[in-house]
């Protein structure tokens, strides 16, 4: 039998998801239906995701997925997620233990000694080399499973809050990039993708806080690195959110008091952001989900008009609302801002009247879904519109 303080003692890097210093993971005075509405709502974003990934990414989405079922007090299908995972993936490290942590709260002590001893065997305890070959391309593939997961931490209340758990999150990638020398290169610019994700949301909160242009130019030209290297992927929806990705950095250059020597260095000099943006449309014509995505981002971006014309080209290939819910739920999403925007110009006088077909258009939408796939989401969009609508002077 291996006891599990010793095994702690051992170790580098723990794998498991229950021990990270995340909120997730801690008590909070927060009422218990706010808790259950966040995590149901991140849950809904992590199944989102879930749909693009197919290659070894997809587990650091799944272990996350059994977590927050278990916080969730859904035990047994918390379980079941992580047994599936060590039958699709016998050597990952993360859902081992997080299985462990299931089957020691439901006090199943023979299954738990089980699973911690395959841990043991996995990451080669027993044995002189468990930091070469295999054992390490594990221990780089759990380390970057809990960095994706500090990606989705939930209760983050401020921007110091969301930057410490980014910083954590891309520490622990590259911890796993220094282990992971023999992870083939494919499986590495889905990394590299995650990484630069991680690298411009914390960009954005550095520009939010200001100051810090030091550490923000050294992270810039790192991220403008790891695209170059993710352009190159066979993977169609980390291409397309590369180029859309590279647009944003190249708008942002002139937030910094000297433009960044990474843009020249990589080859971006004369690169114009909208080229960059229709490079992301081009790659993914063809491909709902990941125009879907683009969407949302140049939505998020303040980009109305190209997040709608994208919206519909989403659209176009697929009007089925069973099939392509996720169009109808962002053009409905756009709808409204459109609504929004136009009562503020009535309210400063650049305006007469809002247009209503936008609220009713979103309302339409947001109906749709609701038949074909009910989520809090929709509920709470829909809840919104019929709020405004009831409410509303115009």
């Amino acid at each position: 039998t291996v006891d599990i303080d010793t095994l702690i003692d051992e170790m580098d890097y723990i794998p498991g998801h229950f021990h990270l210093d995340m909120n997730l993971n801690f008590e909070t005075s927060a009422p218990i239906t706010f808790q259950g509405r966040d995590l149901k709502l991140k849950r809904e974003s992590l199944l989102y995701e879930l749909e693009f990934e197919t290659g070894s990414q997809q587990y650091a989405i799944q272990n996350l997925l059994g977590v927050f079922s278990f916080y969730l007090e859904e035990v047994e299908q918390a379980k079941e997620i992580f047994l599936h995972i060590t039958q699709e993936q016998p050597e990952n490290l993360n859902a081992w233990a997080n299985l462990a942590y299931i089957y020691d709260r439901l006090n199943q002590e023979q299954e738990e000694v089980e699973c911690t001893e395959q841990l043991s065997n996995l990451m080669g305890l027993d044995s002189e080399d468990k930091l070469q070959g295999n054992h390490q391309d594990r221990a780089a593939r759990c380390l970057v499973e809990q960095g994706y997961a500090y990606a989705f931490d939930i209760r983050l209340t401020n921007e110091e809050e969301k930057k410490e758990k980014l910083i954590v999150g891309l520490t622990l990638y590259s911890k796993a990039l220094a282990y992971g020398k023999q992870i083939p290169l494919e499986e590495k610019r889905s990394w590299y993708f995650a990484m630069a994700t991680l690298h411009i949301r914390l960009d954005g909160v550095w520009m939010n806080k200001g100051g810090d242009e030091k550490k923000r130019l050294t992270a810039f030209n790192r991220t403008l690195v790891l695209l170059q290297q993710v352009l190159k992927s066979s993977n169609l929806h980390y291409r397309a959110l590369a180029w859309c990705y590279l647009g944003m950095l190249l708008e942002r250059k002139y937030s910094f008091s000297t433009p960044p020597l990474g843009i020249n260095d990589c080859g971006y000099a004369g690169t114009d952001p909208l080229d960059c943006f229709g490079k992301a449309i081009e790659v993914a014509r063809d491909n709902p989900p990941v125009l879907n995505r683009l969407s949302k981002i140049f939505h998020f971006l303040g980009k109305l008009e190209m997040a709608m014309a994208v919206c519909n080209m989403a659209l176009d290939v697929i009007p089925d609302p069973g099939l392509n819910w996720q169009a109808y739920c962002m053009r409905a999403k756009m709808l409204i801002k459109l609504y929004l925007r136009d009562v503020e110009r009535v309210k400063i006088g650049l305006a007469e009247m809002p247009d209503q077909s936008n609220l009713l258009g979103a309302k339409v939408d947001l109906e749709k879904v609701i038949k074909v796939h009910p989520c809090l989401k929709t509920y709470l969009d829909l809840g919104q519109v019929s709020e405004i609508i009831h409410g509303c002077p115009y």
